[in-house]
């Protein structure tokens, strides 16, 4: 065996939950073939890089075997080699600061406490 359906691997290796969802993520273009959009059909061999966009995350893998039928996890592992960029590091936000619902408007008092705590120093007092 030389090749096998692009959709058929997607599933066989796990990257999809069932066979039709990956058919239907080949059709709508989520699946691509050495940077080529990919039918369902179209063959995968040992070698080629498959890039998936499936539940809104791309991914980038190379085919170093070829699976037709669904394994383990361990298993279909074997099947890719996995490409992806690590994604970049989180950004830290600062933390939100909310209000109980129905405490009404903020005093003077408690908007100097926020901007305090959010680091904006927009009241100074005096000329020091």
């Amino acid at each position: 065996m030389t090749s096998v359906r692009v959709d058929s691997w997607v599933w066989a290796v796990r990257l999809a939950k069932t066979r039709s969802q990956a058919t239907a993520a080949c059709r709508a273009g989520h699946v691509r073939v050495n940077d080529q959009p990919a039918k369902a059909s179209q063959p995968v061999r040992v070698g080629d890089v498959v890039r998936t966009r499936l539940h809104s995350i791309e991914r980038i893998y190379r085919v170093t075997g070829l699976a037709t039928r669904r394994a383990s996890a361990v298993e279909a592992a074997t099947n890719y080699e996995d490409l992806t960029p690590p994604a970049p590091p989180r950004v830290e936000r600062p933390m939100t600061v909310y209000r109980d619902p129905g405490a009404g408007r903020p005093t003077k008092r408690d908007r100097r406490e926020l901007e305090k705590l959010r680091g904006r120093n927009e009241h100074q007092q005096g000329s020091e």
